[in-house]
């Protein structure tokens, strides 16, 4: 039912139109690579990653085609494959568990707390003999407690690889996401902070071998034109790509404090609505945290009403994700039963997603907060 309060106004999920409207910097530097036929592993996609790591606060940057082989590439320098086990949040996006499963190790699930971030508290109970590697996920904008994460790592002799495609440039205790452990995935993916014309993902590390493998095996384990190190893949930047993620690099600082500055419009706004739950938050307001919102994400009673209520009002409200990772048909073999994981089954029941990108506009924010207020009568 339309608002009778509010005249119905589009509120769109996805910015990439607006984004997009002026890119005539963008084709004057695509015409130059064209002229210069630098098309694969060239000059361009160097100076992406040294602005990546840059932004990042990282040693090394290394541009790849997707942001799930952003996480695959680091687990296989490490030489994780059959017989390993990976730990990792039970309540992430898919990629997750594809570049885990791309390496031939096991998926081991644990389940999140409200912060969605895995409960470093679980993590103890699921490491094995054969645990690897803990991958623990950025979700939504938000840091998992690498701190405790790290400690656990270190005390079982594990290594850490930072699923961090959710949360570029967020801190905790002044280190941004993908610098904690010996690797970090980010994601280019269109919907994503730093975005491009079609897939793509960056590797971080501060150790120059895994810098040195991760090269290797985005192209092919060559060392050079005519000899090939290790086994590899074609998982290379394109260099069209690294154009485009160029332009956005420069603008990320803006793009999250835009970003946060929208999410604080709608904590405000929601604050004294009993139906609904503003999540916790690890990221305080000190300048040493920073949560970067991707996805503004909030717990809402009578959530499946309040979305069908949010779409005939033009507002393209999403949940990410309505049916649990450990659920999905693909990994029933994985054998964890119904209820395993009940802090991620209860967010797949309540949780609501929001549009927080650097182009809404204030009065879409307002617009928006007033149809989830008039939804529960206040």
């Amino acid at each position: 039912m339309v608002s009778d309060a509010l005249p119905v106004m589009k509120v769109r999920y996805s910015p990439l139109e607006q984004q997009f409207a002026d890119v005539d910097d963008v084709f004057d530097e695509l015409k130059a690579l064209v002229r210069s036929t630098d098309f694969t592993l060239g000059k361009v996609v160097g100076e992406f990653e040294e602005m990546f790591a840059a932004a990042v606060g990282s040693k090394y940057a290394i541009g790849v085609g997707s942001g799930t082989d952003a996480l695959k590439i680091p687990l296989k320098a490490l030489g994780i494959g059959p017989g390993d086990e990976v730990i990792t949040a039970a309540n992430t996006f898919y990629a997750t568990a594809g570049a885990i499963a791309e390496t031939g190790a096991r998926i081991v699930f644990v389940d999140c707390d409200d912060t969605f971030g895995i409960d470093p508290e679980l993590i103890e109970a699921a490491i094995t003999p054969r645990t690897k590697a803990i991958m623990p996920v950025h979700l939504t904008g938000d840091m998992a407690n690498m701190t405790r994460i790290t400690e656990i790592a270190g005390k079982h002799g594990l290594k850490v690889i930072e699923d961090a495609c959710q949360s570029l440039l967020a801190k905790e205790a002044g280190r941004p996401a993908g610098t904690w452990g010996i690797a970090g995935g980010f994601s280019m993916h269109p919907l994503k902070i730093i975005n491009v014309w079609g897939d793509a993902g960056v590797i971080v590390t501060d150790d120059p071998e895994m810098d040195r493998m991760c090269r290797l095996l985005r192209n092919h384990g060559l060392r050079n034109r005519d000899e090939m190190e290790i086994l590899g893949y074609n998982t290379r930047l394109d260099s069209v790509q690294a154009v485009v993620g160029k332009w956005i690099v420069a603008k990320v600082e803006d793009i999250v404090a835009a970003r946060i500055r929208n999410a604080e419009r709608y904590d405000a706004g929601f604050a004294d609505i009993p139906e609904i739950t503003i999540p916790m938050r690890r990221a305080t307001k000190g300048p040493g945290e920073r949560a970067v919102y991707l996805n503004y994400v909030i717990f809402a009673e009578r959530r499946d009403e309040l979305l069908q209520h949010c779409r005939a009002n033009g507002i393209d409200a999403k949940i990410h994700y309505p049916i649990a990772l450990y659920r999905q048909a693909a990994l029933r073999h994985l054998g964890y039963p119904a209820g395993a994981f009940p802090v991620t089954d209860r967010h797949t029941e309540t949780i609501i997603s929001f549009p927080a990108d650097q182009h809404l506009q204030t009065q879409e924010i307002d617009y928006l907060i007033g149809v989830v207020r008039g939804f529960y009568g206040r």
